[in-house]
């Protein structure tokens, strides 16, 4: 059962990469993706990685995905000229597929796709030992990861904010300092 499980999971993955990369519109590219994503946390469950693959399943689908959709939803993204130079470089990367295939097939030959994983007993929580190498032995990598992560989330905070000329801003000082007669006009009706 679990054999068919694999093979389920591991067809549909591959229809829909295949469908991410060929598919006409980027909004079928994204959602595409996301199926592509459930499929993969699906393997890491049968893989006995179940943290794995509820974090692909959160971080991912759950925040990066929406991301995407959002920015491609926004984007008016010209899809005629990025078509334009599609078979100038259709011989590379058929030749770069086909190179990728005849690896895979000759790795699969070779046995190294055959081995399999035994399974851990349930005394073994795939939490807890993740957690355990990440906070003592890649601590440092960990905590460099995060403040590059902040860093580029304040650069793109700086790139995306700008000022606009046809925008009203508050500006709160020049609010304090008016006076009365800056304000009031006194007019004389007839």
């Amino acid at each position: 059962m679990e054999r068919l499980f694999f093979d389920l999971f591991g067809a549909a993955s591959v229809v829909a990469a295949l469908g991410v990369v060929l598919a006409r519109n980027t909004m079928y590219s994204v959602l595409w993706l996301i199926f592509c994503f459930f499929n993969l946390a699906g393997l890491f469950v049968l893989l006995d990685a179940e943290f794995l693959g509820i974090i692909l399943i959160l971080v991912y689908v759950g925040a990066v995905m929406v991301l995407f959709m959002f920015v491609v939803m926004m984007l008016e993204v010209d899809v005629a000229s990025l078509r334009e130079g599609f078979l100038r470089y259709l011989p590379l990367g058929g030749a770069l597929a086909l190179a990728l295939l005849v690896e895979m097939v000759l790795a699969a030959r070779a046995g190294l796709f055959a081995k399999h994983a035994e399974h851990l007993g349930r005394e073994v929580n795939n939490t807890a030992e993740i957690g355990k190498l990440l906070y003592t032995k890649y601590l440092l990598g960990f905590e460099i990861a995060a403040v590059i992560l902040l860093v580029a989330l304040v650069g793109a905070i700086v790139l995306v904010i700008r000022a606009r000329k046809d925008a009203k801003y508050q500006n709160i000082a020049r609010q304090v300092r008016v006076r009365k007669e800056d304000r009031l006009q006194k007019v004389r009706l007839p």
